[in-house]
């Protein structure tokens, strides 16, 4: 019997039911005593080690969200900056724990794939910018014409289906970063760029090139980005998961840093003594310490606190909340019960 038993283990195995590797990312994670996140690296807003050689952006700040949850300490962090082709091989491989570089989640980059998207931490639209000196008012006047694009991305198959479906000819440039997409645009090499229109607006602003150029009107996606994790690891998916629907939480409760404190003194609601971990369940459920989402909210912020500081109004970019803001103020974040 114990060796039928065996047999069966072992054909599961073989067969992928049972991805033993996989199934062991927080144990590693927890024995290396450090978080490893792959991440753009030159994006303003969502990351980017700046002059002083320190990394921020919004999903450095989730990343240092999920050392946190995990590990009790925000700062035991890796970042790894990683192109848009070969992020998802990189991920697959085990290069990183986590992918957080402002990756669109769709059903063909996770359906029978090696990786599965998380959650949804901004949500995007593919946009255009052109030289304002061009006097383009309007996508469609960019037909036959070369349009700059960054390999690996949605951006490619969305622009190529926009032109197509309106019986429209484009001429994509394509190349193997963004940088050099960004390089080639600004060098006149074509006489549009795009990408999701938050990065377009950042990189420019950025850039010092905001002046001379301009956003079309024509927004022809939906890119929910978010952070993708290997497939197969069912717990490591619930941890990054559930890291960020803990800020999207703190901030419909109005928790901060600052207030967290007094709230773990002063808690009866037993849903709030849940999520601060003062009664135990949420923890054990991911296999964390019940302070976990404390951790997060103590040391990185709510939501509404990283967005304003990354791409907010507290920013250089001072982009607006938009369907970014709390579904209870107009917008679409929305975080799952946490119980």
């Amino acid at each position: 019997m114990l060796k039928l038993i065996r047999l069966v283990a072992i054909g599961l195995v073989l067969l992928g039911v049972l991805p033993a590797a996989a199934q062991q990312t927080l144990e590693a994670v927890k024995k290396r005593g450090e978080l490893v996140c792959g991440v753009d690296g030159s994006l303003p807003g969502f990351s980017l080690l700046n002059a002083v050689k320190e990394w921020e952006g919004l999903d450095v700040d989730l990343c240092r969200a999920i050392a946190a949850a995990t590990l009790g300490d925000a700062s035991k962090v890796k970042f790894v900056p990683v192109t848009a082709k070969e992020r998802f091989d990189r991920l697959a491989a085990g290069d990183f724990d986590v992918l957080t570089r402002n990756t669109t989640g769709t059903l063909q980059r996770t359906a029978g794939t090696k990786v599965r998207f998380a959650v949804v931490n901004y949500y995007d639209g593919q946009g255009f910018v052109v030289p304002k000196k061009l006097k383009i008012d309007q996508l469609a006047s960019l037909r036959s014409g070369s349009i700059c694009v960054t390999k690996g991305t949605t951006h490619e198959f969305n622009m190529e289906a926009w032109f197509r479906a309106r019986r429209l000819s484009v001429v994509p440039l394509s190349f193997e970063q963004d940088q050099a997409m960004y390089d080639a645009f600004f060098a006149s090499r074509c006489v549009g760029i795009t990408a999701d229109a938050t990065a377009l607006a950042a990189t420019i602003v950025r850039a010092g090139k905001a002046a001379d150029h301009m956003m079309l009107p024509d927004i022809i996606s939906k890119e929910p980005l978010g952070p993708y994790v290997r497939d197969g690891d069912s717990q490591w998916l619930e941890v990054v998961r559930w890291t960020h629907y803990a800020m999207v939480e703190a901030e419909e409760r109005g928790i901060t840093p600052k207030s967290i404190e007094a709230l773990r003194r002063e808690a009866h609601d037993p849903s709030l003594r849940l999520f601060l971990g003062l009664d135990p369940g949420n923890g054990r459920a991911l296999g964390l310490g019940e302070d976990w989402a404390y951790n997060v909210i103590k040391q990185v912020g709510n939501y509404g606190e990283v967005y304003e500081k990354n791409v907010g109004m507290g920013s250089a970019l001072k982009f607006g909340r938009g369907v970014n803001a709390l579904w209870s103020k107009g917008g679409m974040m929305y975080a799952l019960p946490l119980r």
